[in-house]
């Protein structure tokens, strides 16, 4: 006997069905879209891709005030200038800051690598460094915060160097920025305390706990940190360089 019509359009199993069925049966809830993709690494790459637009509004934002403004933009090399013996040197300060935060990429770079060889000490003790330099960078963020507000006398709503608007935008992208560094080096803390105990090793139960003998935490934090350190060369261009 043979097949009728509406027997050939019925999918044998492991084939999808012809037109818009097949179609909706190859993206439904039936099919693992990301096949051997740790969930929580997918879910960073998804905030993460939410930061960029937060931090991209921002920043066209700041262009757009400040091209529009009629008053003359501080100068950087000036505003953010370190004395010295008597001597001022123009963004001393934020060169110090930025080789910090290029470093601390460095030093995740390895962790990430030790962590993949699972080695628990090399990988919290370059946690710990990466934390460190992190935290020396925010330390810097507020002296230079400490500076401007105090000596310079610069606030949100008001600049006696030029447009009043520079405060508000400095303040507010540079201490979101600053945020994320802090709640990144909390985090690192954290993770490496976790690798310190061999967590990872023993599928211990607890926060930020992965598969056993799984160290895809630590490039998870990996994927935020150079983020962080990625929007900071776009501030450090518009901010400090133009």
């Amino acid at each position: 006997m043979a097949p009728s019509e509406s027997d050939a359009s019925v999918a044998q199993p492991g084939e999808l069905a012809p037109g818009l069925a097949g179609v909706a049966a190859d993206w439904g809830s039936d099919q693992r879209t990301f096949k051997n993709v740790p969930w929580g690494k997918a879910m960073m790459w998804i905030f993460l891709l939410s930061d960029t637009f937060i931090f991209s509004s921002f920043l066209i934002g700041y262009l757009t005030v400040r091209n529009s403004t009629k008053v003359p933009w501080p100068h950087a090399s000036e505003v953010f200038a370190l004395s010295f013996g008597g001597d001022p040197i123009p963004l001393i300060l934020i060169a110090i800051m930025t080789f910090i935060l290029i470093t601390s990429s460095g030093t995740m770079v390895l962790a990430v690598n030790y962590g993949y060889r699972k080695d628990k000490n090399k990988t919290a003790l370059l946690l710990i460094i990466t934390a460190l330099f992190g935290a020396s960078f925010v330390g810097m963020q507020a002296f230079e915060w400490t500076k401007l507000i105090v000596e310079e006398g610069v606030r949100p709503w008001g600049n006696p160097m030029g447009a009043a608007q520079f405060g508000s935008v400095f303040f507010m992208i540079t201490g979101f920025h600053g945020f994320h560094v802090s709640v990144g080096v909390l985090f690192l803390v954290l993770v490496a305390r976790k690798v310190w105990r061999g967590d990872y090793d023993t599928e211990k139960r607890g926060f930020f706990t992965s598969r056993k003998g799984s160290y895809e935490i630590v490039e998870t934090m990996g994927l935020y940190w150079h983020f962080v350190d990625l929007v900071w060369v776009f501030i450090f261009a518009f901010f400090y360089l133009w």
